[in-house]
């Protein structure tokens, strides 16, 4: 390009081509978030030297797993072990059945605005609240023991399945529905013969999904005193006896692999 044709653009009003400055606003960005990054680790107290000593029991816990231990607290993993159990299944079915009503009732496209408005804020204060806090909560009013587990995770449930109830029904074949509708049905027929059929494998699938977050939260409740196997854990490392915490987790893990397994098969025979 000679002198001249250069003279000429830039006369026009010449400017840089679009992916020249989205290249530069792109670098720009990553060039600040790494600043950030840098400068929020610089604000991070950490003491080494404690980090330093808590590498070797790091390396006892992971060298607990080649020889975990389950005979010397049997008794305490089986107790712990089945309360979790219980909890999550009592907790599972009574938040499921909870939470269809409230799933209906958050669905705009069926329900009337004022029930709407009711079953929606139940899902948002139930979403808003964490489990931990929910059970720490429980706890002070319940005392330690499984029935603030129960109830936490009952609550946890109603906020999860419900909301995505609630979406699948709005989501749903609206020709289908109305086909029900226009026969006559009532509204309880029109539930079960126009909007059930469609969200139904969905809620099976959900619900098992549900199951199994439920098991692993009843561990981590346990560390604040809502009952479960988490609380044996906890007492596990508290003695520092890795193997046998070693041997809690392998069954947590085995329970959770199994849970998922069954799910596939209930998901691919419902659907």
């Amino acid at each position: 390009m000679s002198h001249l044709e250069l003279d000429d653009m830039l006369g026009k009003g010449w400017r840089k081509p679009a992916f020249v400055k989205n290249s530069m606003l792109r670098w720009t960005l990553i060039g600040g978030f790494v600043a950030y990054l840098i400068a929020a680790f610089m604000t991070i107290e950490v003491n080494w030297s404690r980090v330093y000593e808590g590498l070797d029991r790091g390396w006892a816990f992971v060298l607990a797993f080649t020889s975990p231990d389950f005979i010397s607290r049997w008794s305490d993993i089986w107790s712990g072990l089945l309360e979790s159990i219980v909890m999550t299944v009592a907790s599972s079915v009574v938040g499921i059945l909870i939470s269809i009503p409230i799933g209906l009732g958050a669905a705009r496209n069926i329900a009337p605005l004022p029930v709407y408005v009711i079953c929606r804020g139940i899902v948002a204060i139930s979403r808003a609240l964490q489990e931990i806090i929910v059970a720490i909560l429980l706890v002070a009013i319940f005392g330690f023991g499984p029935l603030a587990g129960f109830l936490t995770l009952s609550f946890a449930t109603i906020g999860f399945l419900s909301k995505l109830l609630a979406e699948d029904i709005e989501a749903m074949d609206k020709v289908q529905a109305e086909a029900i509708k226009a026969s006559g049905a009532r509204w309880m027929q029109w539930i079960n013969y126009g909007v059930q059929p469609q969200v139904m494998p969905r809620l099976v699938g959900l619900s098992m999904y549900r199951i199994d977050i439920n098991f692993r939260e009843s561990a981590i409740l346990g560390l604040v005193g809502a009952g479960g196997i988490g609380a044996t854990l906890n007492t596990a490392f508290d003695r520092y006896e890795y193997d046998t915490a070693a041997a809690i987790l392998i069954l947590i893990i085995g329970i959770v692999m199994v849970l998922e397994y069954l799910s596939g098969i209930i998901r691919a025979r419902v659907q």
